[in-house]
C-alpha cells in the first residue's frame, strides 16, 4: 500500500469535525496518529478498510464511516466502545459508536462452527445455531441449546473471532512506535506532554488480557460471589462447556438496558442498583483489594425476563488496593475543605508524578474554582474531571488499574445519563458509604485513633480534621466564589 492511503481515506472521512470544539487543538495529532497506525496494518487488511469504505454509501456521515473503520481493529474497535457514551462528543457520534457495543455478527458462520466443534470435541448434547448472535471487539456470541430432564435449556458460547489473536498481535507491535510519533508530534503541535507509550502499553496489555477467556471465567465466579444476595444485579451462571477459548454460560434474553425503554422511576431504581453492586460495595469494602468490571459500556448491561439486570463480558477487571481507595477519599475530603495542599497529597498517594513541571497546584485551583461556582455538592464525577484534566496536561503515574476503574465509572455513568438517571450515580456510592459508616461506631470506639481499618477508609482522627476543618472551609468558599477564577493553562 501506498504510505499516503491511509492518511487520504481520513482525510475524505472529515475526521477532525468530530472532535469537540474544546478539543480542537488535539484534532490534527488524532488524525495523524490514526494514519501512522493504519498505515502498519499488513497491506491486506489496510485495504479491506479501504473496500469496504468504497462500498458505503456515498451519502453515509463521517460517524458511520469512523465506526465502519474502528470495527475491523480490535484495538480501535475497544476505543469506540469507551469512548461511545462521553457527553461531551456529538450526539451523532455517540449514536453510531454505541453500535459498536453489540455489532451484527459478520464473522464467517462455518469458520466459527468449526472451531468451536473443535473446542467441544463435537459434544452430542449441545445443539448449535446456525447464525451467531452478536459480535464484538474480540469474540462471537454463539446460541446453543441442550436437553435435560426432559426440558430444553439455552445458552450461549463467547468465541474468540478465528484469527483475532494474530490480528491483535499485528496491532500491539505497531503500538511502541505510535507512542514515539505521538509525542514527536505532540510536541511539535505544542500539547502537553502526555506519556503516550506508558498508556498504550497499559492498554496493550488489558486487550491481551481480553483474548485469555480462561480469566473471564475466573472473574464471573469471583463476582456471582459478589453478587449472589444481590436483588437486581446479577452474573450469568458459567455453563460445563467451557475451554480457555469458549466460554459457555446461560442466555439472557433481553436487550441492552439503554435499549428497554424503561419508565423513569424503574430506570432510576435500577440505575442505583447498578452504582450499588458494581462500584459502591467494592469500593467501600474493607478487602485488601476490590474487584471491579473494566468494561461497563452499554452492550454489557442486558434486562433480564425477570427485571434484573445481567452483567456480561467479564474478560477485563481491575482490582484497587485498600491504600488506593484511601488516597481518593483523602483527596474528596480535602476537596470538601477546598484545601489545595491536602488535595495534592492525596494525588501524590495515588502515585502521581510531576517528572515535567505540570501545574498540579494551578490545576487543582481551577478545578475547586469550578466546584465552588457551580453550586453543586462534591462528587466522585467532579474527581474524575480533575485526574482528566492533569492527564491532559501531561501529569502521570496513575496505575493502569485506577485508569480502567476511572474509564468503567465513565461508562456507567454515561449509560444511566442515556437511561435518564445521570444523577443518581454519585447519590448511590455515596449513599452507602454513609450506609457503612452508621455501622462502624462501635468498631472506631476499640481502634486506635488513626487506624483506617474501616471499610470507609477513613480514621476517626480524619473524621474530627474534618469538623475542624468546617470553619476554614467556609472562609475558602466564599474566598473563591468572591475572587476572580484562576486562569486557564
Amino acid at each position: 500500500m501506498e504510505p499516503e492511503l491511509a492518511s487520504d481515506l481520513l482525510e475524505s472521512l472529515g475526521l477532525e469535525t468530530l472532535l469537540p470544539e474544546a478539543l480542537a487543538a488535539w484534532r490534527p495529532l488524532l488524525v495523524e496518529g490514526l494514519a501512522f497506525f493504519l498505515d502498519r496494518l499488513p497491506p491486506a487488511r489496510l485495504g479491506a478498510i479501504v473496500a469496504e469504505q468504497l462500498a458505503l454509501a456515498a451519502t453515509a456521515p463521517a460517524a458511520a464511516r469512523l465506526t465502519a473503520l474502528l470495527a475491523h481493529c480490535p484495538t480501535l474497535h475497544k476505543l469506540g466502545q469507551v469512548v461511545a457514551r462521553q457527553p461531551a462528543l456529538d450526539a451523532t457520534l455517540r449514536r453510531h459508536l454505541q453500535a459498536l457495543e453489540s455489532l451484527p455478527a459478520s464473522t464467517d458462520i462455518d469458520a466459527l462452527l468449526a472451531h468451536v466443534r473443535a473446542e467441544l470435541g463435537h459434544d452430542r448434547h449441545l445443539r448449535l445455531a446456525d447464525r451467531a448472535l452478536a459480535e464484538g471487539s474480540v469474540a462471537v456470541v454463539l446460541p446453543f441449546s441442550w436437553q435435560q430432564d426432559g426440558r430444553s435449556h439455552e445458552g450461549v458460547l463467547k468465541a474468540l473471532k478465528p484469527g483475532v489473536a494474530q490480528r491483535l498481535a499485528e496491532e500491539l507491535a505497531i503500538l511502541p512506535a505510535l507512542g514515539d510519533f505521538l509525542e514527536r508530534r505532540g510536541a511539535a503541535l505544542a500539547l502537553p506532554a502526555l506519556y503516550y507509550h506508558s498508556h498504550l502499553a497499559a492498554a496493550g496489555r488489558l486487550l491481551t488480557q481480553e483474548i485469555r477467556l480462561e480469566n473471564e471465567q475466573a472473574n464471573m465466579r469471583a463476582a456471582a460471589g459478589v453478587l449472589a444476595d444481590d436483588a437486581d444485579v446479577f452474573v450469568p451462571a458459567l455453563l460445563p462447556w467451557s475451554t480457555p477459548t469458549l466460554t459457555a454460560m446461560e442466555r439472557i434474553d433481553g436487550p441492552k438496558l439503554s435499549d428497554a425503554a424503561l419508565p423513569a422511576a424503574e430506570a432510576r431504581r435500577l440505575g442505583r442498583a447498578l452504582v450499588g453492586g458494581l462500584l459502591a460495595r467494592p469500593f467501600w469494602s474493607r478487602n485488601e483489594t476490590a474487584p471491579f468490571h473494566g468494561d461497563l459500556h452499554g452492550g454489557n448491561l442486558l434486562l433480564a425476563a425477570d427485571a434484573r439486570v445481567a452483567v456480561i463480558d467479564w474478560s477485563l477487571t481491575v482490582r484497587l488496593t485498600k491504600a488506593e481507595r484511601e488516597a481518593l477519599v483523602e483527596i474528596a475530603l480535602a476537596a470538601l475543605a477546598l484545601d489545595t495542599r491536602r488535595i495534592t497529597t492525596g494525588l501524590a498517594g495515588l502515585g502521581l508524578q510531576d517528572a515535567r513541571g505540570t501545574p498540579i497546584a494551578a490545576t487543582v485551583d481551577r478545578a475547586l474554582d469550578t466546584l465552588v461556582r457551580s453550586g453543586r455538592p462534591l462528587g466522585f464525577d467532579w474527581l474524575v474531571g480533575l485526574l482528566d484534566a492533569l492527564a491532559l496536561q501531561g501529569a502521570s503515574g496513575f496505575g493502569a488499574q485506577l485508569a480502567v476503574f476511572r474509564k468503567s465509572w465513565l461508562a456507567l455513568a454515561g449509560v444511566l445519563a442515556d437511561l435518564g438517571a445521570g444523577g443518581d450515580t454519585d447519590l448511590a456510592l455515596i449513599g452507602l458509604g454513609l450506609q457503612r459508616f452508621a455501622t462502624e461506631w462501635p468498631a472506631r470506639l476499640l481502634s486506635a485513633a488513626d487506624s483506617r481499618a474501616f471499610s470507609t477508609h477513613v480514621s476517626t482522627a480524619d473524621l474530627l480534621r474534618v469538623g475542624a476543618d468546617a470553619w476554614p472551609a467556609g472562609l475558602r468558599y466564599w474566598t473563591r466564589l468572591l475572587a476572580p477564577a484562576h486562569a486557564g493553562p
